[in-house]
């Protein structure tokens, strides 16, 4: 009888959920936040994810140019910017705390959810466990770790995923990576600059299959330049632990070998984060693979309830989750847009130089019977690259052979992570290629290289 009922009840405090809940407020909206881990306020991205990866990313490229360091300069190195993560990271995470506790109508339980039906929550905490009731129901819960089935993971003090890693402050000088897909690499990148001796293990025989060859064969090439060893087509059948390390047992090319580590990261992709809430309760479908099912508006199953971020089985960025909160505030308020109507959307990998992308590859396009040209530029011929000292990588762009629109780029340099917003903002405005070729840029800048990329 003492039900607290809500205008809105957003389950998680991702990037999606924390920006729903500051609009609605600010209509004057009653709304609950419930968030399970209050290390984990803002999301995945700033505690667990991008926004700490990139400062180690930082730290280590200044820790890689120190080419004669002794280890206990690099355990010192390492550990200044573990610390320097996590003041970053506790920063972050009580802005965003505050931006919403601090709010009116805005309650934020620290606890547990899980549905009793399609408008009650129930929400557990350390010293109680309550319902609330809620007309709008949003699920904004993020993904978890993917953990593969491999003998002696469970309880083992030297197998971390990303999120506890990047937490580890003893300094490994050894490192196994268990899996070769974008977090692998970035991590493979990012230790390698500390000094450590990094391995990365793939069961695939083919290093990231969605990108076209060259482009993968050129970053592979810049991350073993770094002293990464790539062993693709490994099994692995065992994780034991040691005296002060891991023994990572593999099969690879036939033979048997036994890697010694001081910490093995398990980077084999993520899942859906579902567990716990009982979405069944609530008229709420998943998918196969675990993932919320939602419609072009990312309504669930459920007619009051809707999802966003990483739980729907979408890409798993921040930016996205965040146009996810666009797709519903506009439907909320007589507007139209929908997934089907989001235009191309680029990635990237913090490996250094870093790898950028967005639209299709030309292994992709050749594969639609699409008539393509295809441009490439060297990084090395770009003057902005020869001054920052890493003029490895390079530039490549699929462009319609009769229409002359930009289909894809692939970036694979210093600055992409800038440079591919402009690629897309192209795209997305259906100008030709020539619009990037013709433009006048400052000088000297990794995007003038824009000038002779396009000008075949």
């Amino acid at each position: 009888m003492n039900m607290k009922k809500y205008d809105a009840v957003i389950i998680g405090f991702g990037k999606g959920g924390k920006t729903l809940a500051g609009k609605l407020a600010g209509q004057g909206k009653k709304v609950a936040m419930i968030e399970k881990d209050a290390g984990m306020y803002g999301g995945t991205c700033i505690n667990v994810g991008c926004i700490p990866s990139k400062s180690l990313v930082r730290s280590s490229g200044l820790a890689f140019n120190k080419k004669e360091a002794s280890p206990e300069e690099r355990a010192a190195d390492y550990e200044a910017a573990i610390d320097e993560k996590r003041r970053l990271t506790t920063m972050l995470r009580e802005k965003n705390f505050r931006k919403l506790d601090d709010l009116d109508n805005v309650d934020v339980f620290n606890g547990t959810a899980s549905f009793v039906s399609n408008t009650v929550v129930e929400v557990k905490t350390a010293l109680e466990t309550f319902e609330i009731e809620g007309e709008k129901i949003f699920i904004n819960t993020g993904g978890t770790p993917v953990i593969p089935p491999i003998k002696g993971l469970e309880g083992n003090p030297y197998v971390h995923t990303s999120a506890t890693l990047m937490d580890l402050r003893e300094y490994p000088k050894r490192l196994v990576i268990v899996g070769g897909g974008y977090i692998g690499l970035e991590f493979s990148s990012m230790y390698s600059g500390f000094g450590t001796e990094v391995t990365v293990l793939q069961d695939g025989e083919v290093l990231i299959p969605r990108e076209d060859r060259d482009v993968a064969k050129a970053i592979q090439g810049v991350l073993e330049s770094r002293g990464v060893t790539f062993k693709l087509g490994s099994r692995i059948w065992e994780i034991a632990q040691a005296d002060g390390h891991a023994l990572v047992k593999l099969t690879y090319k036939g033979k048997e070998e036994i890697l010694e580590a001081d910490a093995v990261l398990i980077a084999t992709g993520r899942k859906p984060n579902t567990e716990g809430l009982h979405p069944e309760r609530a008229g709420v479908e998943l998918n196969q693979r675990g993932a919320v099912v939602v419609d072009d508006e990312l309504k669930t199953t459920a007619d009051n309830i809707w999802a966003m971020g990483d739980v729907h089985g979408g890409l798993q960025f921040t930016y996205t989750s965040l146009d996810d909160f666009r797709i519903i505030w506009s439907n909320m308020n007589g507007g139209s847009y929908a997934l089907s109507k989001r235009k191309a959307v680029p990635y990237s990998v913090f490996i250094s130089p870093s790898y950028s992308r967005v639209g299709m590859s030309e292994t992709e396009a050749r594969k639609a019977d699409i008539p393509v040209r295809i441009a490439k530029l060297p990084a090395a011929a770009i003057p902005k690259a020869q001054v920052l000292k890493n003029p490895q990588g390079m530039l490549k762009a699929v462009i319609h052979e009769e229409t002359g629109q930009i289909l894809g780029a692939m970036l694979l340099c210093e600055e992409s992570y800038e440079m591919i917003n402009t690629i897309k903002l192209a795209m997305d405005l259906g100008a030709p290629y020539q619009v990037l070729r013709d433009q006048i840029y400052t000088h000297p800048t990794m995007s003038e290289a824009f000038n002779d990329l396009f000008g075949m």
